[in-house]
């Protein structure tokens, strides 16, 4: 029988993959549990898609993890998504390694515990010669926080006399975001069926394919990224252009 995987045609694959995982909370309530239980299930999805990137050869996959308005989630939902996020990368940076995987992060790092930013930089440092996937976490992050601190750096080297305001171009502000050198995202996925973008990669996401699944996070498998990336496929990107002669 064919799959999702077999109608994908591998030299037309986004290079950059980003994902708002989002349901856990209402996954766990269906299931009368707790919220932080549906976060510890949502830990298999993220195996599964960070495998099946690998699988098309996907060069980036940014997993939307912690926003900075999550810090306003009960205290402790908080302290068990920091304690969860501390045993994953202690049980899987030996599979990272294993499977080429980089890791990069995003974010407010500085204000997550101190036990998370131990972990972080030594997974990131035991997976920086990695040549894979690079699989980048954004963790208390702010689309809008990155864009403040992105027009302060200009501003400070408009006042150190290094640039004039009229040297300020596109190129000039990707450049001082978190994510420079990294390519814009050519698709968006966003689970659990909500409509928007949460404050997300807000100058990233200027022309990138956006595709919601009524699917809850802890239910997403490779077979959903599969049928995620051949909805992409089936789409013409203009960029504001026609491309299509028309009649």
């Amino acid at each position: 029988m064919a799959t999702a995987k077999d109608n994908i045609v591998l030299n037309n694959v986004p290079q950059h993959i980003a994902v708002i995982m989002d349901g856990n909370g209402r996954w766990a309530k269906k299931k009368g549990a707790a919220r932080i239980f549906g976060h510890r299930n949502a830990v298999q999805a993220v195996k599964e898609i960070t495998e099946a990137c690998g699988e098309l050869n996907v060069k980036y996959l940014t997993l939307y993890a912690f926003s900075t308005e999550n810090w306003g989630r009960p205290q402790d939902e908080v302290d068990g998504l920091m304690e969860l996020l501390v045993n994953t990368l202690q049980k899987e940076i030996g599979m990272l390694k294993k499977n080429n995987v980089r890791l990069k992060i995003i974010g407010e790092v500085n204000s997550l515990p101190g036990a998370c930013r131990e972990n972080l930089a030594k997974a990131i440092n035991e997976t920086q010669a990695n040549t894979g996937l690079t699989l980048i976490l954004a963790l208390s992050y702010s689309g809008r926080r990155e864009l403040t601190e992105a027009a302060k750096k200009i501003a400070s080297s408009i006042k150190s006399g290094l640039m004039t305001p009229e040297e300020i171009t596109e190129k000039t502000i990707e450049e001082n975001l978190e994510t420079r050198g990294v390519p814009d995202p050519e698709l968006l996925i966003r689970t659990s069926g909500e409509m928007r973008v949460s404050n997300f990669l807000l100058w990233q996401i200027a022309y990138t394919e956006l595709y919601v699944t009524p699917q809850l996070w802890p239910d997403f498998r490779k077979e959903d990224l599969f049928e995620a990336v051949s909805a992409y496929q089936k789409r013409e990107r203009r960029f504001g252009k026609v491309l299509t002669p028309t009649t």
